[in-house]
């Protein structure tokens, strides 16, 4: 059994996160082991997560609400627990982007985060984060519930033709990742243009960015660089990057033609057999 740690709920999502656990669980009567056998899963897991040495996932705090009939309190905290687990600079924007009623990206290099597949996502984020992969993929993957929602933001995305080409986590993966952008092709909120190679030179060469448009706060305009992000509302920089995007739209394949150029290279680069679902993980 995991020694008792004493926690300050205040100090953290996760510490509030295990602190909750252990006091539910101990009104409830139950040991480690014993909701771990509820839940099915080991009570040294129900420790550590008690303890903020691991972080929770969606489905562990799905079952531990239904165990200890808390009303869904671990699957409302589990949100702010991954969002946590995201890079310092990256949370503002994220917390951003969920509030976000339109939401226009430009990508040069890799597929826009609310579109990867956890395999997807998997491989990106253990370059440089090998030890915390399965932390960032799911909060990676918590950011995607955003569009799941009953009303979703609008998303625009504009891919540079090179994010098709550029291989991230081997043949099957690519696959997977391009069969999970042509699912999209009917979906009314979220809209995929392939900027070809046959455009040549355009305003996004300096870079991708994202413009975000919110109902109750002013529109932001973001991008990122190696290690931090940069978010201004800048008035004269929302002007000048919102006509640059409208550009980079125009000059785009068309819907249609962005799924034909996707399904081609799915199928000439890295085969064209997804997996039976079709969709990889959203």
């Amino acid at each position: 059994m995991v020694n008792i740690r004493n926690l300050d709920p205040s100090a953290s999502p996760l510490d509030h996160y295990g602190s909750e656990l252990r006091r539910l669980r101990e009104e409830a009567g139950l040991k480690q082991g014993q909701l771990g056998d509820i839940i099915f899963c080991a009570g040294s897991l129900v420790g550590q997560i008690e303890t903020a040495r691991k972080v929770p996932t969606r489905a562990f705090s799905d079952r531990v609400d239904a165990a200890l009939v808390t009303g869904g309190v671990f699957s409302r905290l589990v949100g702010l627990v991954l969002r946590s687990q995201l890079p310092t600079w990256f949370q503002a924007y994220a917390e951003m982007e969920a509030k976000a009623a339109y939401i226009s990206t430009f990508q040069a290099q890799v597929v826009y985060g609310l579109l990867q597949t956890e395999a997807y996502a998997r491989d990106l984020l253990g370059v440089d984060h090998p030890d915390q992969v399965d932390d960032l993929v799911a909060a990676r993957m918590e950011r995607q519930r955003i569009l799941q929602r009953e009303h979703p933001p609008a998303l625009w995305v504009v891919l540079a033709e090179a994010v098709l080409h550029q291989e991230v986590g081997g043949r099957e993966v690519m696959r997977d990742q391009l069969a999970h952008l042509l699912t999209f092709l009917d979906d009314p909120w979220v809209q995929v243009q392939v900027l070809p190679f046959s455009v040549g030179r355009h305003t996004g060469m300096i870079g991708s960015f994202t413009l975000l448009r919110l109902e109750d706060d002013p529109d932001l305009f973001y991008e990122e660089g190696y290690s931090q992000g940069h978010m201004t509302a800048n008035p004269s920089v929302m002007r000048e990057r919102s006509v640059g995007y409208a550009r980079m739209q125009a000059t785009a394949l068309s819907l249609e033609d962005s799924a034909r150029l996707i399904g081609h290279v799915m199928k000439e680069r890295y085969g064209d057999q997804p997996k039976p679902d079709g969709r990889g993980v959203a």
